[in-house]
């Protein structure tokens, strides 16, 4: 049964009954005064069989009650809270409570004290009522400028991985029989899909700021009339979007989706006096039937942008790649350890003078033998070492490695061997270390100079050319040779090799190989080995297989062949072996 309140005789202060009140070391008028200096609405009541009488309030109470005779007493959901902690054994309480609705309503702190038991079944208690409305409006505001752009006024990242991590909690999931845990496709699906603008960041640059916040906005525009009424559009980063699509039973609309996105972005933008067509990257990912958390499924979105923007297609999350990534952690670590540990080898592979079938150098191959991993190749572990910038200490330890063995084989040999070695040099190393400055230390602990070969690719001198040219003209000033790797396979610039001071050009194993018995294939390794001969340049055929492969070669004027019919990368000790049998 709800208890009720009954108001004291003047709803001011009740003088009659019991001066019981004078247990709070308060007497007389004082009682009054003692509760009018409290800053917040403050009574004295007492409950008796449910019921509850106020018995004394101060003045800020009196203000907050002026609707209701029992002021906020009278409410039923406070009452009922204030009579459950009368009939309890409690001494103190304290709780949130909402006057009205959670948006428009009053947000008080309640706190109630048991003072004493003025009779039997006659409990007086002390309720004070703290405001904090404009704390919780302050709360609610902040909360919502932290999960929302200021730009766009969409979402912001925080918000949109909120949502996102709550549509994965309500995902229905299979019956346990049917491969427990799986996600059914009835009630509806959902994807992620990111957009990643390419061109963002050259337009603020060119632009400036406000033409790229325009842009940003008209963006905003575009998406939001592309998505449905029941996705979730956000904004996660300077230049990226996110949208939370819900799907219906056919997996495919996830795609449909992101197509229909590309195409409202595909218009060109009018900024100021221009228009300009900004390309876009989009990735989704779709939760894959195993239980998976919201975070994951961000996460490999994410993915699916990054292989986006290499591709320049809608791409769809695969599995698998965040174990391709892990991977590629986990053998940046180990790669770090093998280098500080020594752990490395270099294997050489003879280059043979197709003329005379003398051996005229080798190319130092860099080779790791992981005791955990086994044996991993350079395909796979260069790539991790130029992204995690290894390729530094990896290149330098190269180079002193080379050069060291070679001097070995000297003193082996009891003189200078008539042959070089050859070291590949990452586009990256030659960007970001002084390469000149390592060959010079090299050279001056090791004899070598003259005999000490680097090999680059056409990537490295595309990137910067001019600071190419400086390096390499730095290192033909200590006599060392260089050569272009994998020639016809880049972008293969005649005037690179009209201006760098390029010694060799390797053709590619891709052109070599399948030479024979492709046309198209022997029409090119003509064509580059008439370049090089009116440039003046040597040449070195990569993957001579056969011995008619490295006659053919010959008899069309290559100057050097490299392949598995010669020999495979050998050890250093069975190089120099190598040598001595084919030189005795």
């Amino acid at each position: 049964m709800r208890g009720s309140i009954l108001p004291s005789s003047d709803y001011r202060t009740d003088r009659s009954g019991p001066d019981t009140f004078e247990q709070m070391t308060i007497v007389g008028s004082a009682r009054q005064a003692y509760l009018d200096a409290l800053p917040i609405p403050t009574a004295i009541a007492d409950v008796r069989d449910n019921v509850l009488t106020l018995q004394h309030y101060n003045e800020c109470y009196a203000r907050v009650g002026r609707d209701s005779s029992g002021g906020l007493l009278s409410r039923p959901a406070l009452l009922d809270r204030v009579l459950q902690f009368a009939n309890s054994d409690a001494k103190t309480a304290e709780f949130d409570w909402i006057d009205g609705d959670e948006i428009q309503g009053y947000h008080y702190r309640i706190r109630i004290a048991r003072l004493f038991q003025v009779e039997r079944n006659v409990h007086r208690l002390m309720i004070s009522a703290l405001n904090r409305t404009a704390e919780v409006q302050s709360q609610r505001s902040l909360r919502a400028e932290m999960m929302h752009d200021s730009l766009t006024g969409l979402p912001n990242r925080t918000a949109f991985c909120d949502a996102l991590s709550d549509a994965v909690d309500a995902l229905p999931t299979g019956d346990a029989t049917a491969g427990g845990g799986e996600y059914s496709r009835a009630g509806g699906d959902l994807a992620v899909v990111i957009v990643d603008l390419a061109r963002f960041s050259l337009v603020n640059e060119c632009l400036g700021s406000l033409a790229g916040d325009e842009l940003i906005i008209t963006v905003a525009r575009r998406l939001v009339g592309a998505v449905r009424s029941g996705d979730m559009l956000a904004r996660i980063g300077g230049n990226e979007f996110a949208i939370l699509l819900r799907l219906g039973p056919d997996s495919d609309d996830a795609m449909v989706a992101a197509h229909r996105i590309q195409a409202a972005l595909s218009t060109p933008f009018r900024l100021s006096e221009m228009e300009i067509r900004v390309d876009c990257a989009i990735g989704c990912a779709l939760p894959d039937g195993r239980s998976v958390q919201g975070a994951e499924l961000f996460r490999n979105a994410l993915f699916a942008v990054k292989r986006a923007k290499a591709s320049g297609r809608v791409e769809l999350y695969q599995p698998g790649e965040v174990n391709a990534v892990r991977r590629r952690f986990s053998l940046e670590t180990e790669l770090r350890r093998a280098i500080e540990g020594d752990r490395l080898t270099l294997a050489y592979q003879p280059l043979i003078d197709l003329r005379t079938g003398a051996i005229s150098g080798f190319e130092a191959l860099a080779r790791w033998d992981d005791p955990h991993h086994g044996t991993i190749g350079p395909a796979e572990f260069i790539p991790v070492a130029e992204e995690s910038g290894l390729i530094l200490p990896l290149g330098r330890w190269a180079i002193e490695r080379a050069a060291q063995t070679l001097a070995e084989w000297d003193r082996a040999a009891g003189r200078k061997l008539p042959v070089h070695v050859c070291v590949n040099v990452s586009a990256v190393q030659l960007q970001r270390d002084d390469v000149a400055a390592t060959v010079a230390a090299v050279l001056g602990r090791h004899d070598v100079a003259g005999r000490l070969k680097l090999e680059l690719t056409e990537s490295c001198i595309v990137a910067d050319p001019e600071h190419a040219m400086r390096v390499l003209n730095a290192l033909r000033e200590q006599d060392v040779r260089l050569a272009m790797d994998d020639f016809g396979t880049g972008y293969s610039s005649l005037a690179y090799l009209q201006k760098l001071p390029i010694d060799d050009l390797k053709i590619d194993r891709s052109f070599v190989t399948p030479m024979l018995h492709d046309r198209d294939s022997l029409a090119i390794v003509r064509a580059v080995l008439s370049l090089a001969a009116a440039l003046g340049m040597n040449t070195t055929a990569e993957g001579v297989e056969t011995l008619e492969l490295g006659q053919t070669l010959g008899a069309l004027g290559c100057t050097l062949g490299q392949g598995w019919y010669y020999a495979k990368p050998l050890p250093a000790a069975a190089a120099f072996a190598y040598w001595a049998e084919r030189a005795g």
